[in-house]
């Protein structure tokens, strides 16, 4: 599909899961900003509102589709340190939750200053002031935030600089509605407005790195510095006459990619079947390319493939992720997740900068034949899914929160809003089904369906899985955002129900 022509002002569609961010994307394109500032200032807003979600402290992964119709990816995800004790992991079954071993160098700033590199107007220096703003004057608790404080209680009495913040002051933890406020990363965030390098070298990078040595981590300086986003070419497909984008391995795309021709079919047990496979292979084969072959055949093509993988999960990953996305009427389309893994990262916020810390290397193997095997300056594999998909009709890009459940999640949501006449709400408000084990609190493959998924209910009777049903919309299911650029020009979006966000269609001034 070609760009339409679009008179001005500029139209942006713009889909992320708090209001806070809607407000930062607003400001954004009211200064004349893009499809790519509007992102960029909805992101940074979100790691202050958001912080068992993402955080500064954590990566970062997006596809760009410029007006021109080409695509390019952001991976900004951090390895693990130089000085990692390789052979005293290898003694472990699995790799620790939470704690110092499990934070690998935080890819967001960089990913934010490769994604402004690709279109944004604006810069990175407004954003960061606006957030460093919300950070000092304090945010509302929302409903899902206060949700993750209750569900995480003991991990965060149990580190001094996550109660300095998320403490009441009377001995107990922030409730909803109450102030957030962080004056820490309100300095650091100002710090970054000025040079967004900081991240990795100077004060901040040496507060961090210190803090993590102090917790028994191995991180420097050093690593930090080392630390590039980089801009691999995307995965492709073209399934059912639709062209696909999605970022390559240490990320899962490429798993999408393999269940695209049973999720644009109407069959939910070939879906089911197929999404049971590409589990199991994705445990066997994704890892970090860096530290040897991965078979990303096996995975874009899983009909076949048995295996039985062996890649540790560190427990439930809820609330590890989020996802934005922008598209504009001169055809820049962006979908951006951050993150910070599982609900506030690796329980560890260093208070010098008020940042905190995600334990995305937890996800790493212990193993050192598993591609994804722990290992110095390799990263871990990572659950993080931008989608940018194109059709005759329509420009399409989706990101959600889930885990590993996002192939899935992705897939159910596809289809319907590819059809140009269809309720991106309505579609995104439907119940769903996800398949996990250990990332889903389970220690075998199993089937959780929310309510109105019979068909997946008996599906996954006639492959013999086990099934646990839920009262209602659960964040099991993930937390959608999409927003679709039309071949005539019109813009639409939607924010998942399951979160607190909203969709919204601006234009500049």
């Amino acid at each position: 599909m070609t760009a339409p022509a679009t008179a001005s002002p500029l139209r942006v569609a713009v889909a992320a899961p708090h209001p806070a961010a809607l407000d930062a994307a607003t400001e954004a394109v009211a200064a004349g900003g893009d499809a790519v500032d509007a992102a960029l200032a909805a992101a940074a807003a979100l790691t202050v509102v958001y912080p068992h979600q993402c955080s500064i402290g954590g990566d970062l992964v997006a596809l760009v589709r410029r007006p021109d119709g080409s695509v390019s990816t952001v991976v900004s995800a951090g390895a693990a340190p130089a000085g990692i004790d390789v052979g005293a992991l290898a003694q472990l079954d699995r790799m620790p939750r939470q704690g110092a071993q499990t934070v690998t160098v935080p890819g967001v700033v960089a990913g934010w200053q490769a994604l402004d590199r690709l279109g944004g107007r604006l810069g990175l220096a407004a954003p960061l002031r606006r957030a460093a703003r919300l950070a000092a004057d304090g945010a509302p608790v929302s409903a899902g935030l206060a949700r993750a404080i209750t569900a995480r209680a003991a991990e965060l009495r149990a580190d001094a600089g996550m109660t300095g913040v998320f403490g009441d002051g009377a001995g107990g933890l922030l409730g909803e509605g109450d102030a957030l406020v962080q004056p820490a990363l309100a300095a650091t965030l100002a710090e970054l407005a000025e040079d967004p390098s900081a991240m990795y070298r100077g004060r901040i990078a040496a507060s961090i790195s210190g803090r993590l040595r102090e917790l028994g981590g191995t991180h420097t300086e050093d690593d930090f510095a080392a630390h590039r986003a980089e801009s691999p070419e995307p995965e492709t497909s073209t399934t059912g006459g639709v062209r696909w984008w999605v970022a390559p391995p240490p990320t899962q795309g490429v798993v999408l990619l393999g269940i695209l021709p049973e999720a644009l079919d109407t069959d939910t047990t070939g879906l089911v079947d197929a999404v049971h496979r590409a589990a199991l292979v994705r445990q066997a084969e994704l890892g970090d390319p860096r530290g040897g072959v991965i078979d990303v055949d096996a995975m874009t093509d899983p009909r076949g493939h048995r295996r039985v993988g062996a890649l540790p999960r560190a427990g439930r990953a809820l609330g590890d992720t989020v996802a934005v996305t922008a598209a504009d009427s001169d055809g820049t389309v962006v979908s951006l997740i951050q993150s910070v893994y599982q609900l506030f990262g690796s329980g560890i916020l260093d208070p010098g900068t008020g940042v905190v810390l995600h334990n995305r290397g937890s996800a790493s193997s212990t193993d050192p034949a598993h591609p994804a095997h722990v290992g110095p300056g390799l990263r871990p594999p990572h659950t993080l899914l931008p989608v940018i998909a194109e059709s005759d009709d329509l420009v399409l890009a989706l990101g959600c929160q889930g885990g590993s459940a996002q192939p899935w999640i992705l897939a159910q949501v596809a289809r319907d809003l590819l059809a140009p006449d269809s309720d991106p709400a309505a579609v995104l408000g439907r119940p769903r089904f996800v398949v996990g084990a250990r990332d889903l609190g389970h220690e075998v493959m199993t089937v959780v369906a929310e309510p109105g998924t019979d068909d997946a209910v008996e599906a996954a009777g006639v492959l013999g899985l086990p099934v646990v049903r839920t009262d209602g919309a659960v964040d099991d299911a993930g937390h959608v955002q999409t927003v679709r650029l039309h071949a005539d020009g019109r813009l639409d979006a939607a924010s998942d129900p399951r979160a607190d966000g909203r969709a919204v269609v601006l234009s500049t001034p």
